[in-house]
């Protein structure tokens, strides 16, 4: 991993999270609940996140195969700049633990933690090349006042060489997080280590 980021309440640290409601208890989930988390994530069985949102199997399937798709889909937008705009948009929403998990995958990816620093600093003005900044620029700018974006704003992401795919690619990333943010945000709190 990077060297540990502390800035402006963000890190880069591993966190946890903790649910504010009841989750489903394993021991007692049906069938359809244990295959949809089996489905879900890795980890599912043990997040607090996932056991809660089971509570409806089918809403977690959908979000689930949605996110997928969009996060880890081969072609487009490369792996590390979703994660990069992922992490701009939990930036904008005060979601201290996706900006966390996503700092940290766009690390694993990049091998660098540069352009996150400037993230977490001030998203507005982030990147370290022409790309990044117009990535940053347009995930600030479709979170904050998506009924502000307009052609030009497509034309900025054409002028540092996005594609088509790679433009949708980018909304969908900044969309998800839209989503993902505010149930992270509405249903439970990031716990930090120690």
């Amino acid at each position: 991993m990077s060297a540990l980021l502390e800035i402006k309440g963000f890190t880069n640290a591993s966190l946890e999270w903790s649910a504010w409601l009841d989750k489903v208890d394993l021991a007692s989930a049906t069938p359809e609940q244990l295959a949809v988390l089996e489905e879900s994530h890795p980890k599912a069985k043990v997040s607090d996140y996932y056991l809660f949102l089971v509570h409806q199997p089918e809403i977690l399937r959908q979000r689930s195969t949605a996110f997928n798709a969009i996060m880890y889909a081969p072609g487009g937008l490369s792996r590390a700049e979703r994660e990069l705009a992922s992490t701009v948009v939990s930036r904008i929403n005060g979601c201290v633990y996706c900006a966390s998990v996503h700092a940290q995958r766009f690390e694993q990816m990049a091998k660098r933690n540069d352009v996150i620093a400037q993230v977490f600093d001030d998203p507005h003005t982030a990147g370290t090349t022409d790309r990044e900044r117009a990535i940053a620029a347009f995930s600030v700018e479709l979170t904050a006042a998506p009924d502000q974006v307009t052609a030009e704003s497509i034309a900025r992401l054409h002028a540092v060489g996005l594609s088509d795919d790679e433009i949708l690619d980018l909304m969908h990333s900044v969309a998800i997080f839209a989503w993902a943010n505010r149930l992270m945000l509405n249903l439970g709190e990031p716990v930090f280590p120690g």
